[in-house]
């Protein structure tokens, strides 16, 4: 019998050790869910592509340290930022399906943790970045959380120029890469902010199509609730491809990137069009979810492509 207790008092000991094991992995996972790495990983390719043409263009050695501490301090405000908005969105997070299984909406994470993560984030981020980086970039990073936070979260309950507003703090991440590498801004990075500029309002109107559902329950004004919709979803959508895919050729036209980009530009500009044009003329999820699909895959394309070509 005292054989058989202490046997079932072991079983009990390892289940609780596994729950106690699973209970912080779940945990971890929502900490981790919180940061939104799915955005950071872009955030990140934009970063290190202003870095890297930036240390190209004054014939620099690139230095690793220096473009490892930039992506980390721009890594560490993303993820407060995008901590710190899930916190301010919380209440309406809950109303949308696609937003309500997030930590803090579905009660996972207490709103209170949430904040002392995101603020933890920010401020180890911003360190990160000035001193060991610069100060300019520390700037430009914690401009964007300031303007994202402050200025395009509010605004989405108030009018569709959301996404006009949102998109300049969005295209920072190639200022702050550049600004790291040379401590400057420079011309040719504001081609690259454009690119990003642009690139925006295509890859947030097939989001906002898509979830249009989910925006006008939670409230949010990301697209016009009666009359001139359409029109606002072709302005933003395929005049926005047309204008990136003109922009996208400037490097070229310039004699910063080679004829190989200046192909690759076109191919990638003429496909990002064509899914964007779907969207424009057919209005449906199907064609949203694959202008999506195509505007996660241009950019880090075209980025790519001019690394690889640089002059």
């Amino acid at each position: 019998m005292a054989a058989g207790s202490t046997i079932a008092a072991v079983s009990e000991v390892r289940a609780d050790q596994r729950s106690t094991s699973v209970t912080l992995l779940v945990t971890l996972s929502d900490y981790w869910a919180l940061t939104k790495p799915e955005v950071n990983f872009l955030i990140l390719i934009t970063t290190f592509a202003g870095f890297y043409l930036a240390t190209a263009s004054v014939s620099e050695k690139f230095n690793f340290l220096l473009a490892l501490h930039t992506l980390l301090g721009t890594l560490l405000i993303a993820g407060g930022t995008a901590t710190l908005n899930q916190v301010l969105e919380c209440r309406f997070d809950r109303l949308m399906r696609r937003t309500a299984r997030r930590p803090v909406a579905s009660g996972r994470i207490k709103p209170v943790h949430a904040l002392t993560f995101g603020l933890g984030l920010a401020a180890a981020g911003s360190a990160e970045l000035a001193f060991a980086v610069n100060g300019l970039a520390c700037f430009l990073a914690l401009l964007t959380l300031v303007v994202y936070l402050l200025v395009y979260t509010p605004l989405k309950r108030v009018s569709p120029l959301c996404t006009l507003v949102g998109a300049f703090p969005g295209a920072m991440p190639p200022l702050i890469g550049w600004a790291a590498a040379s401590g400057r801004m420079g011309l040719e990075v504001w081609v690259l902010y454009a690119i990003v500029f642009l690139w925006q309002f295509p890859h947030f109107m097939a989001i906002a199509w898509m979830y249009r559902e989910d925006y006008a329950r939670a409230g949010y004004l990301v697209l016009p609730l009666s009359g001139g919709r359409d029109r606002f979803l072709v302005l933003h959508s395929l005049f926005a491809s047309l204008a990136l895919a003109a922009v996208s050729l400037l490097p070229a036209v310039y004699g910063k990137s080679g004829f190989s980009y200046l192909v690759g530009a076109l191919i990638c500009g003429g496909a990002f069009i064509y899914y964007s044009s779907e969207l424009a003329l057919q209005r449906s999820n199907t064609s949203a979810r694959r202008l999506l699909v195509a505007s996660i895959f241009y950019l880090p394309a075209v980025f790519l492509l001019m690394m690889l070509n640089v002059k």
